[in-house]
């Protein structure tokens, strides 16, 4: 009879992470995960030794998935400084990475740990995005690269939180037009 197969960590990561998305640390339950997953709570103790250890492996991947995983591949499929830049945005806050960071942003509002490690990954996104508006923009100031990277930054995460309509255009075009004044 072959040995029982166990719930991979991963599987943890991604239910757990599923749920941050849809209802914040709160909903992140060993119990519930392990009904999602179709097996039995013991199976969560052969991979994390309680609950906060799972919460700080979430916050691990979303980290890991949301920048380096992001800013490896944009560096591998390559293109000029506007493409990448681009691209690390959409992927960033793709349908897969949104709901998370926006949990995780939520979360950080309320837990000095989790908004450390938002500080960290957003000035690692931030960093990424100053480069290449230094290489768009050849020659601006510091302070011109600044505040038109912290501007793009926000129309990023901004364009989530407004419900406002944009007359004879969509959202998506609205946001290009936008991005294509940040980056002439």
């Amino acid at each position: 009879m072959p040995a029982p197969t166990r719930t991979t960590r991963e599987s943890w990561i991604d239910a757990g992470l599923a749920a941050l998305a849809d209802g914040g640390p709160d909903a992140v339950r060993i119990d519930a995960l392990a009904q999602t997953l179709g097996v039995t709570r013991g199976g969560f103790y052969h991979q994390f030794a309680d609950r906060a250890a799972l919460l700080d492996a979430l916050l691990a991947a979303w980290e890991s998935r949301s920048t380096d995983e992001v800013l490896e591949r944009v560096e591998r499929e390559g293109g000029d400084a506007r493409t990448r830049a681009t691209k690390a945005g959409l992927l960033t806050f793709s349908a897969e990475l949104l709901p998370v960071d926006l949990a995780v942003r939520d979360w950080a509002r309320r837990d000095a740990a989790v908004a450390d490690r938002l500080r960290r990954v957003d000035n690692r996104r931030m960093d990424y995005l100053r480069s290449r508006i230094a290489e768009i923009r050849r020659g601006a100031s510091a302070d011109d690269v600044e505040a038109t990277a912290l501007l793009a930054f926000s129309l990023l995460i901004g364009n989530h939180f407004i419900a406002a309509d944009h007359p004879g255009r969509t959202r998506d075009e609205t946001a290009q037009r936008a991005s294509d004044l940040l980056f002439g």
